[in-house]
């Protein structure tokens, strides 16, 4: 089989590399196009391109892509040229990897639809509804029909801007389009009783598995407008759909973006969520009751009747603008579910998610006119037999970096002091977790010596007052350097620089910084929950 020598190229703003054809005799889609210099191939395992310098233009430094016979979707043909360069770079990516999924996932789910065509009127095929042909009542040619109407329509625009730019008043031309405009909208379409009874026939018909016929109920220029814009959707849906599946990898392929409230969150591990919330691209929250939902619309409808603001279960703890709620996963299961839901799109070695019943809750909100906003919580076994006071803990991307995070680890050992037991975290913790823990035994370890004036100290009586774990404290203070071993015991040493650090950093804070109150604690410890 002959091959062609592997060479390297550049082409102008473009990183171009030859690799070796494909087999003699296969048939070849060829088109010319500018390239991005971010333009990277795609790393779909069945989609192949080479990309070569074409001989017969070497002047005009544009570039000739071949494609693999079986790539199924034509390329930046149907790219619309106001989506800028690297947006297009990006989209020939994403359809190089159409084919992310077998056979079985690639085809639409409606029944009797062959996967052929698109709503667009872009590309050769589809897979979901919003982009089934035969779902809104047309063929595959219809819609390529559209894509060509709308783009003589839309060049024919572009020509009367340019001219209205040029021209101080308009040109008779640009004034008949508008007067043709306007006698198409005022055309109102009469519903007669054979319009009716069309509709109803192909309603009883199909069912729900069509889209409703909605020629004959309004103007054309209206319905006509309503089309374009549905086309327009169903573009954007699927481009968001194949930059989503183009990760062969089902380990990443997971949920990459939430909506909480009024903030966006990118995601950082899986979450076993239903399959088919999953599989989209992001998933919209309620930040009062927890629901997941797949779209904005039902997110938006939901929000208006959630009659939820704050968590269930007891409020606690309250300064200020900040309250602690204390959630019995008993009573409050579905919750508790979807806040573990929630917690482990966050946490890489979380795994409790749904046996949630032996588990108390205490979600921190922040309080505004609107509600109580979800700022983090933390969990703890009803029965510890290992005392954890904390078996998962987790603030919410927004509020990093804030002091929530050690205020939510105040709160927990607070509530051990009030038990009267020495408490410690729940093992393995996170990267993070375990910053902010280590951060607050140094605090608490220094706050505490800079006040004692005593010669000798017992390990124990500090784990006692401070309601921390001695293990934590052994390993606290050895990380700073301040216990040693010395003629058979153990000498803790106070280090005085240490501690003026912690006094310096300490004046710094305003007195309005977040701290934990422990008057305002109203709190009595479960008995046999």
């Amino acid at each position: 089989m002959p091959k062609r020598k592997k060479e390297e190229t550049q082409s102008e703003g473009s990183d171009v590399c030859h690799t070796n054809s494909e087999s003699e005799g296969e048939p070849e889609m060829r088109r010319t196009t500018r390239r991005s210099s971010r333009y990277t191939p795609g790393k779909s395992g069945t989609n192949k391109s080479v990309i070569k310098q074409d001989e017969t233009d070497n002047e005009s430094g544009k570039i000739e892509e071949v494609a693999h016979p079986d790539t199924t979707t034509k390329q930046s043909d149907y790219i619309p040229a106001d989506l800028g360069l690297e947006r297009r770079a990006a989209r020939v990516v994403a359809e190089e990897s159409m084919k992310y999924m077998g056979d079985l996932a690639s085809r639409c789910p409606l029944p009797g639809c062959d996967s052929k065509g698109h709503l667009t009127g872009r590309h050769d095929t589809h897979r979901t509804l919003t982009a089934c042909p035969l779902y809104h009542n047309m063929t595959a040619e219809q819609c390529k029909q559209r894509l060509l109407d709308r783009e003589a329509h839309t060049a024919e625009k572009r020509k009367l801007a340019s001219s209205k730019r040029d021209l101080r008043h308009s040109s008779p031309q640009l004034k008949n389009s508008r007067k043709e405009s306007n006698r198409q909208r005022g055309i109102k379409s009469e519903v007669t009783d054979s319009v009716k009874k069309r509709h109803l026939s192909h309603s009883e018909e199909n069912g729900t598995s069509r889209e409703p016929l909605l020629d004959g109920l309004t103007s054309e220029y209206d319905l006509k407008l309503f089309r374009e814009a549905q086309a327009k959707a169903s573009e954007d849906i699927s481009y968001e759909l194949i930059c989503h599946y183009q990760l062969s990898d089902k380990a990443e392929y997971r949920i990459k973006k939430i909506e909480v409230g009024r903030y966006e969150m990118d995601t950082w591990y899986a979450a076993p969520y239903p399959e088919e919330y999953t599989r989209l691209p992001k998933l919209f929250i309620c930040e009062y009751c927890l629901k997941y939902m797949k779209t904005k619309v039902i997110y938006g409808r939901h929000a208006a009747k959630c009659v939820w603001r704050h968590p269930p279960g007891d409020e606690i703890y309250r300064k200020n603008n900040i309250s602690v709620f204390e959630v019995d996963g008993k009573k409050n299961k579905i919750y508790c579910q979807n806040l573990c839901l929630l917690a482990k799109l966050f946490l890489d070695h979380k795994t409790l998610y749904y046996d949630v019943e032996p588990f108390l809750f205490y979600v921190m909100t922040e309080a505004d006119p609107q509600g109580c906003h979800v700022i983090g919580y933390f969990s703890k076994e009803k029965q510890s037999f290992l005392n954890y006071n904390v078996s998962c803990i987790l603030t919410l991307p927004p509020y990093m970096r804030k002091g929530y995070g050690k205020m939510l680890i105040d709160f927990s050992y607070l509530l051990s002091k009030v038990e009267e037991k020495v408490g410690s975290p729940e093992r393995p913790l996170s990267d993070l977790g375990l910053l902010s823990y280590r951060s607050y035994w140094k605090d608490v370890l220094l706050n505490y010596l800079h006040s004692y004036k005593g010669r000798e100290i017992c390990i124990k009586d500090l784990s006692q007052e401070t309601a921390i774990n001695a293990n934590d404290i052994v390993s606290t203070l050895q990380s700073l350097g301040m216990l040693k071993y010395w003629k058979g015991k153990h000498l803790v040493l106070k280090r005085q620089d240490l501690i003026d650090e912690f006094l310096e950093k300490k004046n710094q804070k305003r007195p309005e910084d977040r701290q934990i109150d422990s008057s305002c604690l109203k709190w009595t410890p479960p008995v046999n929950r």
